[in-house]
């Protein structure tokens, strides 16, 4: 069977490749999913993937199948590992760090100001697989991005770098990797005045980079046999979805709870209103990541956030079941209806905490002069959708129920959306494949996430589900 494009998802422990037709026609198709253990560990990414084709081609009911492009995202190999250093923690290392999430990083270590022998011995533990350089507004502070350069480019890593700070500095860090192996790239700075943010070109550079280097990961080695487009770490093809969406659509969040992590991306302006009162500046697309909100392999974490106590009464008098005995049955795909109910509360959970974890508030100050009242943090009061992709919410009965009660109850001075905020869900389950899809076919990306949100008639329409 002839396909246009295969987009592989290669995960630290599945591989799933997604097959869509009509890629060069205004009604473009997604035919169907293959998925098989990812094999980086077995030296090879290329088994996995073609198991994973091979499973596609059962679902077909096809011999072979036959693509004429295949895209990439990766999470593998422990996904995109980066450490940030800049000058000040609010400022600098702030924006560096919201531009390396934005792309899809793990962030394993932030600092801010001069690197001390403690944070190099700790990056050489981490072993990142870019590191990221800020510091200083343009024309500003220069002594501390000069002093780490020098200090990081000493380790001999040979890994790429970033260099994101004060644009008077760069010809200074040039010189300094000139006598590495390493490879410097330099960008705008993500910091170049005071309360500006200047996060794209970096967040961009970041993915370049991981596509040209990925390659290099153990196991990853002969992945451009097989894949012939882009390759961007998963997390990061989520936020171009939702970037993709929010120019078509308008402003949104996007949950994504898997088994380790939630991740929520939120692509908003906010309002004029509280972008007046705002102390420092926020992103247009943001991303957190809670990496102790996964639902199954964090999931002794949701459960002391519940309390065990409250957890307990309550499946006893919805299931008559014991909590102990419901862990120790947990599993990643649940089965039984009792260990479905109990992985949609895990999933409440994880959603409602992400969301407080992400949105800002406004607050009241008291002084000599009276109340003053100042922003803080993400404002979503603007958002007009929110957006559930990841296993927990497209696969589990009541993934829309879940979102929508999050919109039900409304916190004083936090910025949160408001209940007129339409919930959809990602019924296919291909987000994260349309991100990537989009670097290069946006028009057949967005038609895709049309169907896979159910629009019809003109408009999207909320799950009953």
């Amino acid at each position: 069977m002839k396909i246009d494009v295969l987009v592989a998802e290669i995960g630290s422990t599945t591989t799933v490749v997604n097959a869509f037709n009509g890629i060069h026609t205004p009604d473009p198709v997604f035919l169907g999913q293959g998925q098989a253990p990812t094999s980086v560990l077995e030296g090879d990414v290329r088994i996995g993937l073609n198991n994973a084709i091979e499973e596609l081609s059962k679902y077909l009911k096809t011999e072979t199948v036959i693509y004429d492009e295949m895209l990439a995202t990766s999470s593998a190999a422990g996904g995109l590992k980066m450490t940030v250093h800049g000058l000040v923690h609010d400022m600098t290392v702030r924006a560096a760090r919201e531009a390396a999430l934005g792309a899809g990083a793990i962030i394993h270590k932030v600092t801010a100001g001069k690197l001390r022998q403690t944070d190099l011995n700790a990056i050489q533990e981490i072993n990142p697989n870019i590191i990221l350089i800020a510091g200083g507004v343009d024309y500003g502070e220069k002594e501390t991005a000069i002093e780490n350069a020098e200090k990081l480019a000493s380790l001999n890593l040979k890994i790429p770098f970033i260099y994101a700070g004060n644009i008077e500095n760069q010809e200074e860090i040039k010189l300094i990797f000139d006598k590495t192996k390493s490879r410097l790239y330099v960008v705008e700075n993500v910091y170049p005045k005071i309360d500006q943010l200047n996060i794209e070109p970096t967040r961009r550079i970041i993915q370049d980079v991981f596509e040209a280097h990925i390659i290099h990961a153990p196991g990853m080695e002969h992945v451009r046999e097989l894949v012939n487009g882009p390759i961007i770490p998963t997390p990061g093809a989520v936020m171009e979805a939702s970037k993709l969406m929010k120019e078509q659509m308008g402003d949104l969040l996007a949950f994504d709870v898997g088994g380790a992590t939630t991740d929520l991306h939120s692509v908003t302006e906010g309002s004029e209103e509280i972008n007046r009162i705002l102390i420092s500046p926020e992103p247009v697309a943001k991303r957190t990541v809670e990496g102790d909100l996964g639902v199954f392999v964090n999931l002794k974490n949701i459960v002391a956030l519940i309390g065990e106590e409250n957890l307990q009464k309550e499946i006893e008098e919805k299931m008559q079941m014991n909590l102990f005995e419901l862990m120790e049955t947990h599993q990643a795909i649940p089965a039984t209806p009792q260990q479905i109910a109990f992985a949609e509360r895990l999933t409440q959970e994880a959603v409602k905490t992400a969301l407080q974890r992400h949105v800002g508030q406004i607050k009241h100050l008291y002084g000599p002069g009276g109340k003053t009242t100042i922003a803080e943090g993400k404002d979503l009061s603007n958002v007009q959708y929110i957006i559930g992709t990841g296993g927990a919410l497209t696969r589990l009965p009541h993934g829309y129920q879940i979102l929508r009660s999050i919109l039900a109850k409304h916190e004083q001075n936090k910025l949160l959306p408001t209940e007129d905020a339409v919930v959809l869900l990602d019924h296919d389950y291909i987000m994260a494949s349309l991100g990537v899809l989009s670097r290069k076919y946006p028009a057949s990306a967005y038609q895709l996430m049309k169907k896979s949100m159910r629009w019809k008639g003109g408009a999207f329409h909320e799950p009953k589900n």
